[in-house]
């Protein structure tokens, strides 16, 4: 899969495709069905099928944050999973966002990209001010012989799935719903930074990692299974500042279940599974070893279940 930051340097075989447009932040179980009917769709016509998207999120943008559910990487690598010949990250900054929406249909998807084809998903908004919508885009296509394929929303019991509904799942600590939803686990990767060690010293040693460009959970434990050089390990992860040993910056500490594996400075996969408790501060560190013991017991029976 060929992967571009803009629109500017296509080649030239990446013409005339079929494209799927969206954040598609965190690719859930909506955006999936949007990318599998896009990708039987190019492949009937023999079409190549590409995925545009942004980077960061346009509401990021504009607010400060950094609430991606996923960070761009894996989103890439989700995104090649469903069969994309390219991958069109536009950098979203202030020039961009000031594209009117007719521009956005007109120079960039028409002129540049020579869509065949477009699927969106039903809410899709574009352009300056977000003044694009579907019937917009469906207007102008028509003018210009290229098809529109709308996706409506994918329902979980009963309501709308939404990555601004992940989004609230996961700092609620839900992440056991936010799995169902994605169709997978949830998960951060991140390098793993030297600790405090005061795992270590409790009998409980950690793998430390800062989340970087993504959303963070909410500050508390959970059972966990990591990744690292394809192989699985299961284990169990606290987020949060540590306020037995006195506040520190939030941070991901993650306990194979007592074993002492040193990842240090490598890059290691935290897949979420269950939510045990969240984060509490207790009188000394043997009270807190007590209840770490606790903590394992639960998620190693969370991990055999799944």
């Amino acid at each position: 899969m060929r992967i571009y930051n803009n629109t500017n340097l296509i080649n030239k075989k990446f013409l005339n495709a079929v494209i799927a447009i969206g954040n598609f932040d965190g690719v859930h179980l909506g955006h999936q069905e949007l990318l599998n009917k896009a990708y039987i769709f190019s492949r009937k016509l023999r079409k190549k099928f590409g995925v545009f998207t942004f980077d960061p999120l346009p509401k990021d943008f504009f607010n400060g944050t950094d609430n991606k559910i996923l960070n761009i990487r894996e989103k890439v690598d989700i995104v090649k999973k469903f069969g994309a010949d390219f991958f069109i990250k536009q950098i979203f900054n202030r020039n961009f966002s000031k594209i009117s929406h007719e521009d956005f249909v007109n120079k960039i998807l028409f002129k540049k990209l020579k869509a065949h084809s477009i699927f969106i998903g039903k809410d899709f908004r574009f352009g300056f001010k977000r003044k694009g919508n579907v019937s917009f885009l469906k207007k102008l296509a028509k003018n210009n012989n290229i098809k529109i394929f709308v996706i409506n929303f994918k329902k979980f019991n009963n309501y709308k799935i939404s990555s601004s509904k992940i989004r609230n799942l996961i700092q609620t600590g839900k992440v056991n719903l936010v799995n169902k939803i994605m169709g997978r686990p949830w998960s951060i990767s991140g390098r793993v930074i030297k600790g405090k060690k005061f795992g270590r010293k409790i009998g409980f040693p950690t793998a430390n990692i800062k989340i970087l460009n993504q959303i963070k959970p909410l500050f508390g434990v959970y059972s966990v299974k990591i990744i690292f050089n394809k192989k699985t390990y299961k284990g169990i992860a606290n987020f949060g500042v540590r306020p037995t040993f006195g506040k520190s910056r939030p941070v991901l500490e993650v306990n194979f279940f007592g074993k002492n594996y040193n990842f240090y400075n490598k890059n290691i996969k935290v897949l979420f599974i269950d939510f045990i408790r969240k984060e509490k501060k207790f009188k000394n560190s043997t009270m807190l070893a007590r209840q770490i013991k606790k903590d394992i017991k639960v998620a190693k029976i969370s991990l055999n279940k799944k």
